[in-house]
């Protein structure tokens, strides 16, 4: 799937005509704000998984 400039270009008339030019930079900022959140997630996520793999593990079953 290889976009070209004109198909970039013909997409970028089409969410101009959709929303307007007033609401884009409100798109954008939510946009920029959603995968801002998504890459914190995934870090946050990342950073247990390697806690998790650093404690040793509790294999005394005397209980």
């Amino acid at each position: 799937m290889n976009l070209g400039w004109q198909e970039i270009l013909g997409i970028l008339v089409i969410v101009m005509l959709l929303f307007g030019a007033k609401r884009l930079p409100e798109l954008g900022k939510s946009l920029g704000e959603g995968i801002k959140e998504f890459k914190k997630s995934t870090k946050e996520l990342a950073r247990d998984d390697d806690d998790e793999k650093k404690k040793p593990k509790d294999t005394d079953k005397s209980a």
